[in-house]
């Protein structure tokens, strides 16, 4: 899969020296999160899960404060409140991880985009917009994974934590939408300067 050491590292360097040019304080907090290797899904599942202080899922204005302050991000109430505001996309008055995610998630070029739908396209063979095993037995071959050749695993074992690398880190429901596929690739897409690269290394990835 995509994602190497070397790439994150890149991202961190870069993302260090933006944080110096912008004073916006949720660009701010996307490159503090870059710049600690919390791009991806998982990455800011890290994230959320620190500032998130008691494991309620979801994200209150204290929390959200203290989360700002941890990672660098000093503003004042008022700001912090318009900030809130943003991320709190259905105005319940918390943030929950999806919400924290799409906010967070690096922009993406449209053919970066469109390269990542087709992917997602050729896994999803009923074409329901969900990939689940069922999808991936024409198209993934277990059979190569180090766990079902040394028996520790079954074929829809291998399957399932397939998935699971894409799949929100709080909903591990074997089911992987178009947003949740979306979400994943952005962390990769992060760390990848062009967009030739990116469609390169995902044509190769998924032989499209």
């Amino acid at each position: 899969m995509p994602g190497t050491a070397r790439h994150d590292r890149e991202m961190a360097i870069q993302a260090k020296r933006n944080l110096s040019k912008t004073t916006d304080p949720v660009e701010r907090l996307r490159l503090q999160c870059l710049a600690r290797g919390s791009a991806g899904i998982k990455g800011l599942g890290k994230v959320f899960r620190i500032m998130d202080d008691d494991n309620s899922r979801t994200l209150d204005f204290k929390e959200f404060v203290k989360g700002l302050n941890d990672y660098a991000v000093m503003i004042d109430k008022e700001e912090a409140q318009e900030i809130f505001r943003i991320f709190d996309k259905d105005g319940s008055g918390t943030i929950d991880f999806d919400e924290f995610l799409v906010t967070l998630r690096p922009p993406m070029s449209n053919a970066r985009k469109e390269i990542i739908m087709q992917a997602f396209r050729k896994l999803d063979k009923t074409g329901d917009g969900v990939i689940t095993i069922e999808d991936l037995r024409g198209v993934y071959n277990a059979k190569h994974h180090p766990k079902y050749q040394n028996g520790d695993w079954t074929e829809d074992q291998v399957f399932r934590a397939f998935l699971d690398n894409f799949d929100s880190p709080y909903d591990k429901d074997g089911k992987v939408t178009t947003e949740e596929f979306m979400n994943y690739y952005a962390g990769v897409s992060a760390s990848i300067d062009t967009d030739v690269y990116f469609i390169v290394m995902m044509k190769n990835a998924w032989k499209l």
